[in-house]
Parts: structure tokens; sequence; C-alpha cells
């Protein structure tokens, strides 16, 4: 009778299971952010689409100056940080933009002198 039964360490298969652990949870705190972000953009629009109504209306300007679109353009400079900080600054221009740039540029120039 055998005392201990040794089965073989299978280290492959955990690293595995750790990288698709890990990678699932940087999907989920990736997923999570962009719903924030969606939040912060609902709740800035119909909060300030009511401000905006309420202090044009009750103001003896109207809706007039800048006191009515004051809080939506403070308040749209933290939501773009916001935008920035969960999409990145390469959102919109792609992380190969530059030198996808500098390749037509390049050709142009080539063309150019053809």
């Amino acid at each position: 009778m055998e005392k201990y039964s040794i089965e073989p360490y299978e280290k492959d298969k955990e690293v595995s299971n750790f990288r698709k652990e890990e990678a699932y949870l940087r999907a989920k705190k990736k997923v999570d952010a962009i719903i924030g972000f969606y939040w912060h953009l609902a709740v800035y629009v119909v909060v300030n689409i009511f401000l905006i109504i309420l202090i044009g209306v009750n103001s003896g300007q109207g809706f007039t100056g800048f006191g009515p679109y004051a809080t939506a353009t403070f308040w749209g400079i933290g939501l773009i940080f916001h935008f920035l900080g969960v999409f990145g600054p390469n959102f919109f221009f792609g992380k190969d933009w530059e030198s996808k740039k500098i390749d037509e540029y390049m050709e142009k120039e080539r063309q150019r002198w053809e």
C-alpha cells in the first residue's frame, strides 16, 4: 500500500490559468471603467439640461450670458479628462497613427519625384 500519492506538478496549466484569470480581471476593470464613464456622461446630460433650463427661466437675463452654461462648461472639462482616462489619448489617432502618417507623406514625396 502506498502512503503518499504524488501527482505530477502541472506548472504550465497553473500558469495558463493564472494568465487567463489575470486577463479576465484586466478586461473586467476596463469594462467597469467604460460603464462608469457612460454613467458619468448620462448624469452630465440630464443634470445640465435641468440646470440650464432652471437657471435660464429663473434668471432675469434668460438664456443669454455665461451663467446658465457655467456648470456644463466646467463639468464638461472634467468629463473630457474622464474620457481620456478611460479611453486613453490614443483614442482619436490610434497607436500607429504617427507611423502611418510618416509613411503616407514619404509615399507622396516618392511619387512626386518619380
